[in-house]
């Protein structure tokens, strides 16, 4: 079991120098490797097997950079490679300074990394480079590697990847009740009918919040909040001359103000998403494209700014930690349009109708509300049909359902 810590990092002048060598080196030897994997298959219709140290005679000044970070770059141009021939992705592209994203990798072999005195060790950097430790790391694991990144808005960062054993995970009293008796009344379950304004409505209609120090803090679109100071700020660098240091200033600003949004986004996912696993048994949510909403619906800037996909990740990550059990309904499961009341299906209902009225019962309630209990009972029936097992024997962790339509 793996488990990635992430920490700011407040490298010197010196150490930010040394860093940035790395970056510009491995972006060098990526495009370097690319460039010359595309001119062989041209000409031979047969792949290259190059390696960084092919390189390192004629540019001399990879030498002075970790030679893992440079292997790691043939490991990452050949997985690009491999995901572009098997379909799965499009063909690699060159990476350009100042438009990439500025990291690279390096392994530990030995002890050439190492956590001591409230630093990092990293091969080829002169001292310890100061580690901000906001929370402990879990003992007894072993340091696999570890990930320098700057962020566009001048931070640094380390992400520490450390191995555990694999453990057992614990399930929660309801489903070792369900698993034993196949009492599906004896589970706690909750169903997320995904919203554009509020993130999610749930099968009791309400909408997600929490309480800090006795404040109740409520969903808000924070880069629709920060919008129209980004737009100021652009539109003054507008007016600079590109590359110059006003306009690089100018572009940190602008991106301190994006790296608010997302931090504040993920705060409050991870928040949401931490008492709702604590609290349910089942989570079922709908298994929804948002790639294809993004431009189906003229939606983008809002579905983008909601962060349906990272929330639905960050949810994946904890019922595995904490033994729940998350249900994806199938996106072409007819949620809204079916009343939960009566089954009934009705095909002429317009997005434009918030509330659901049942022409064959009379149900009337709000159109999330309805979905999302739809949800809640269709994500059971996978659970019934998918899971079930005699007795709880022999189960060591629960699986995450994906219904395939």
């Amino acid at each position: 079991m793996n488990i990635a810590y992430r920490f700011r990092i407040y490298p010197t002048e010196e150490q930010k120098i040394l860093l940035g060598k790395t970056f510009g080196c491995c972006r060098f030897l990526y495009n370097q490797m690319l460039n010359d994997k595309i001119r062989e298959y041209k000409k031979t219709k047969k792949l290259l097997k190059n390696t960084p140290a092919m390189y390192k005679k004629e540019y001399s000044f990879l030498k002075e950079v970790d030679s893992l970070a440079l292997a790691n770059v043939q490991l990452n141009l050949e997985k690009a490679r491999s995901d572009y021939f098997a379909g799965e992705r499009g063909a690699p592209k060159r990476k350009k300074k100042h438009q990439c994203k500025d990291s690279y990798t390096t392994n530990r072999v030995g002890k050439n990394i190492r956590i001591e005195d409230g630093g990092l060790r990293l091969p080829k950097i002169n001292g310890l480079i100061e580690l901000s430790m906001h929370r402990p790391i879990k003992p007894n694991g072993t340091l696999k590697s570890v990930t320098v990144i700057r962020e566009p808005d001048g931070k640094w960062y380390f992400s520490i990847l450390i191995e555990y054993p694999a453990e057992e995970v614990e399930l929660s009293d309801g489903l070792q009740k369900f698993f034993a008796s196949g009492d599906i009344n004896a589970i706690s379950g909750i169903g997320l009918d995904m919203s554009v304004p509020f993130l999610y409505i749930d099968s009791s209609g309400n909408k997600p919040s929490y309480e800090l120090n006795g404040r109740e803090i409520k969903f808000v679109k924070q880069y629709r909040k920060l919008e129209k100071r980004i737009a100021k700020e652009q539109r003054r660098r507008s007016h600079m001359v590109k590359d110059s240091n006003n306009y690089n200033k100018q572009s940190e600003k602008i991106a301190r103000l994006h790296a608010k949004a997302k931090h504040r986004r993920e705060d409050f996912l991870h928040q949401i998403a931490v008492r709702l696993v604590r609290t349910y048994d089942v989570i079922a949510i709908e298994d929804l494209d948002i790639a294809a909403m993004k431009k189906a619906l003229s939606l983008g800037k809002s579905v983008s700014d909601v962060g349906w996909g990272r929330f639905t990740a960050i949810l994946e990550e904890l019922c595995l930690k904490y033994g729940k059990i998350l249900v994806r309904v199938s996106r072409w499961y007819p949620s809204s349009k079916t009343c939960h009341h009566c089954g009934y299906k009705n095909d002429d209902l317009q997005l434009s109708e918030r509330i659901y009225v049942c022409p064959v019962c009379g149900n009337i309630m709000p159109r999330d509300k309805n979905a999302a209990i739809n949800i809640l009972e269709e994500g059971l029936r996978i659970l019934k049909e998918n899971i079930f097992r005699p007795s709880v024997e022999g189960y060591s962790k629960p699986a995450l359902i994906t219904t395939i339509a």
